[in-house]
């Protein structure tokens, strides 16, 4: 259920975001090829082009991954102060939205369409035995199409279990300021150091 079912309208309205879609037509796609998933549909490449802010310090968004009962379960916790703790850093921040059918990767293509130095998807992860609500953060920068995974920094068991979306959402600022400081994410963060 958690994976097949969408994403409740009435969170993303009271939270004003708009959505776009990936390459997928339905969950059936979705899950049978995770290559359309990585991918905006033309109109979602529009929508973005036409609605969000160009080239911010950090791009947040989020999608549904494999796991919508985790959204509906943490996104309105953690997003409004993750936007308002990068922005008292002094960080311009994107403007956030909902993508549907979204995997990982299709960040990628959000940091070129809007020009972010980072992005940060906020996605449902796939359900497990301890629970179907769990969310991750993937944070990138400087990402492109075809990016390694590599340079993916990942904050991940976010749910009311695990680590809180209030916990998660304070934490990501601090791992995108990290990120900037050190212009690398992932792999390259670590040795950076």
């Amino acid at each position: 259920d958690a994976v097949m079912k969408d994403v409740d309208e009435n969170l993303l309205k009271s939270m004003n975001l708009f959505s776009v879609k990936t390459q997928c037509d339905n969950k059936d796609v979705f899950i049978t090829r995770p290559d359309l998933g990585r991918r905006l549909s033309e109109e979602g490449v529009a929508t973005l082009k036409e609605k969000c802010a160009k080239n911010p310090d950090v791009q947040i968004y989020a999608a549904d991954g494999l796991s919508s009962t985790a959204i509906n379960a943490n996104l309105d916790k953690i997003m409004p102060g993750l936007m308002k703790g990068l922005e008292s850093k002094g960080l311009t921040v994107g403007t956030p939205f909902f993508m549907k059918y979204g995997r990982v990767a299709a960040e990628d293509q959000v940091a070129e369409i809007v020009g972010a130095k980072v992005v940060c998807v906020l996605i449902g992860e796939r359900p497990g035995l301890a629970t179907s609500e769990s969310m991750s953060a993937y944070i990138v920068y400087n990402a492109h199409v075809g990016i390694p995974e590599s340079k993916r920094t990942v904050v991940s068991n976010i749910h009311k279990d695990g680590l809180s979306a209030v916990e998660a959402g304070a934490y990501i600022v601090e791992v995108i300021e990290k990120i900037l400081a050190a212009k690398a994410s992932g792999g390259d963060l670590v040795k950076g150091g």
